[in-house]
This record gives structure tokens, sequence and C-alpha cells, in this order.
């Protein structure tokens, strides 16, 4: 290998070590006034997407008050996670329907 190729590769290696990793999408489903999974983990930065499958009105509310999704018959929200931390979360309008979401680093 010649040293002019040596240096690409290198040059390549680096340039793929600094790109971030993809975040990820986590679904959550409202159904039958059941939030399912009830416990899910994601990372900061990752995306969770709540999806209503119900003809109710819900809302996926963090109890720590960090966030407040609402979520129309029929209709998805999202949210994406900011920091780390474990959050227990409930629809405000059936506090029933309960759930833990665990957010790593």
């Amino acid at each position: 290998m010649t040293p002019r190729w040596s240096l690409s590769i290198v040059v390549a290696w680096m340039l793929a070590m600094s790109i971030p990793a993809h975040a990820a999408t986590i679904e959550i489903t409202m159904e039958n006034l059941v939030i399912s999974p009830a416990e899910a983990s994601a990372k900061v930065g990752d995306t969770v997407e709540w999806i209503n499958k119900d003809i109710l009105v819900h809302t996926a509310t963090a109890r720590n008050g960090d966030w407040d999704v609402n979520l129309p018959p029929k209709k998805n929200g999202s949210l994406v996670l900011k920091k780390a931390g474990t959050v227990d979360y409930y629809c405000r309008l059936h506090p029933n329907m309960k759930a833990t979401l665990v957010v790593e680093t």
C-alpha cells in the first residue's frame, strides 16, 4: 500500500467515526385504554411516537413535568428525547393508563 492510500484510509476511517449514529423511532400504542408497551427504553435523541388507535383523546404526560403530548383520536404524536432518566407517564384524561420510559445516554 502506498502512503497516499494509507492516508485516504485513515481519513475515511476518522470521518466514519465522527458521524453520529442515527436516532431511532420508538413506537408506543394507545389502544383500548392501554399503553403498550407499558415499559419502553430509548436513548437521548431518539423520537418517541405515540399512536392513538382509540376513538378517545389521550395524552402522554410525564409525571416529572418534562413533556405533555396531546393525542387526538386516531392520530399520532411524537417527541424527541432530550435528557436521560426514567420517566413515568400517564394519560391525564384516563389516569389508569400508565407507562414508563427509560431514556439512556
